[in-house]
């Protein structure tokens, strides 16, 4: 069961997101990402998915070295965005554009967005035009599909959708163990596009990795089906539903891309004794305290104190599923190559960008006081 009754280009209901690419040292592994590239397109699949932002710039550069470069044009789509970081006012919104284009070597977008809308940021893009200029340049024929990322509230999203009757598709944080969260509202937004019309791209389907790396009785839960990978049951629910387009997976190694084409090339949904399990999984999993941290790094651009978040949250979330010991790994991996979390001086400007709006300052005293 594939939908492509939104936009028929679009071969299959998997994306490559390009924000998790192989690293070797602190560059992007641009010979494994084309390997990997390779094996994306000979599947079938043809959507990959960036930002300007992504891996500090690199994201861009390797889909120009890996992809665009390599491929005709009418072989892959890809979708980039604005990002909030990146523009002060209207002036700098083309400029800005033109960089994009260039990084990526390509002449047009097949699909741009405007980046991690919320209540937090969205009148600044209403003030700087973007959208008005987001749809000059689709007439210009430099974008071909407008549409927007988010991460608020189902009310929020249907005032922006009310207000912005251009946009053509969402993207959303969609997975099972978000899907009744309040915090996330994954089912309330998805209702809101259904409501709309529009069909829905998925991020965030393994929730940045918490859905793979399963609480040893969460696990079990998942092993006892004698199907696939955990991460294959986290992306079969998420596009099992009519309105999701397709579901971007960001892929880290050559493993993990074999992995997810082996289910999603022949896709089918889950079915009920696999819905079953992916409920006793949350059930488990909510039994835990957890970090809702997705590992998106938007924290870690500004910090003064260079504190890598998103990897000690990733150690603190261990400890709490399999013991202090075992976390040790990413305590250290994040120490060495930045602050410790008691050197936070608790400017709070990753709590105005998280887009899952953490108490980061208070989170990083908790992980002081487990591994310092």
């Amino acid at each position: 069961m594939v939908n492509n009754r939104f936009f028929p280009e679009v071969k299959g209901n998997f994306g490559f997101g390009c924000m998790r690419l192989p690293m070797l040292g602190d560059k992007v592994d641009e010979a494994q990402v084309s390997l990997m590239v390779d094996e994306f397109i000979a599947a079938g699949f043809n959507y990959f998915d960036t930002a300007h932002g992504y891996i500090g710039g690199q994201s861009e550069i390797a889909i120009k070295n890996c992809l665009t470069s390599r491929y005709p044009r009418s072989s892959y789509l890809l979708a980039d965005k604005l990002s909030p970081n990146f523009f002060e006012k209207e002036e700098d919104i083309r400029p800005y554009f033109d960089t994009m284009l260039e990084a990526a070597g390509v002449e047009y977008f097949d699909f741009f967005l405007m980046h991690a809308q919320s209540a937090g940021n969205y009148q600044k893009y209403k003030d700087c035009r973007a959208y008005e200029i987001a749809a000059e340049l689709k007439a210009e024929g430099k974008i071909r599909h407008l549409g927007f990322s988010f991460h608020d509230s189902a009310e929020m999203l249907d005032t922006i959708l009310n207000e912005q009757p251009a946009v053509e598709f969402v993207q959303l944080q969609f997975n099972y163990l978000d899907y009744e969260d309040e915090g996330v509202q994954s089912r309330k937004c998805y209702e809101v596009c259904v409501k709309h019309g529009l069909p829905v791209v998925v991020m965030e389907p393994v929730k940045g990795g918490s859905l793979v790396n399963l609480p040893a009785d969460a696990l079990k839960v998942m092993e006892d089906l004698h199907g696939g990978s955990a991460a294959s049951y986290a992306i079969r629910f998420a596009a099992g539903f009519e309105n999701v387009h397709m579901v971007l997976s960001g892929m880290s190694s050559m493993d993990q891309m074999l992995d997810n084409l082996s289910f999603m090339r022949d896709f089918k949904p889950l079915d009920e004794t696999e819905q079953a399990a992916v409920k006793e999984v949350v059930r488990l999993f909510k039994a835990i305290p957890q970090i809702g941290c997705t590992g998106c790094r938007y924290c870690t651009d500004g910090c003064p104190m260079s504190i890598n978040i998103p990897t000690l949250f990733a150690a603190q979330n261990r400890a709490r599923q399999f013991g202090k010991e075992n976390a040790m790994w990413p305590w250290m991996r994040a120490t060495k190559e930045g602050g410790k979390p008691s050197d936070c001086i608790g400017c709070g400007q990753c709590e105005d960008i998280c887009p899952q709006h953490l108490p980061i300052r208070e989170l990083l005293k908790e992980v002081a006081e487990t591994f310092e």
